[in-house]
């Protein structure tokens, strides 16, 4: 079970239900894996609805990776998300939002 109010989204892959948060360890990778000047970049993309599978990808692992999971990007290649690409999109929204929204926020 997650809490939305410390900034908890939950990520089912294969049938096993994951806690994702954007910790501040997971939005460092983050920033250092996008090449990012700043993270606000990413978010302005997401808001403009301008963000590719690439930073979609990118947040699912930093926000999995900041719930304890010890993955990386290539264990997610053939992993089933559920809710397909729209629900994998609409997590690393709510992630972000709740990373950067008002406390306990999104």
């Amino acid at each position: 079970m997650t809490n939305p109010w410390a900034g908890e989204v939950e990520v089912t892959l294969d049938g096993v239900a994951h806690r994702a948060k954007l910790t501040l360890g997971a939005l460092a990778e983050l920033e250092a894996g996008l090449g990012e000047a700043s993270l606000m970049d990413l978010v302005e993309r997401f808001e403009a609805g301008r963000f590719s599978s690439r930073d979609v990808l990118a947040l699912l692992v930093a926000g999995l990776r900041g719930g304890g999971w010890q993955g990386c990007a290539q264990d997610l290649r053939c992993v089933e998300v559920a809710g397909g690409p729209v629900a994998a999109a609409q997590i690393a929204a709510t992630l972000l939002a709740r990373a950067f929204g008002p406390v306990g926020g999104g």
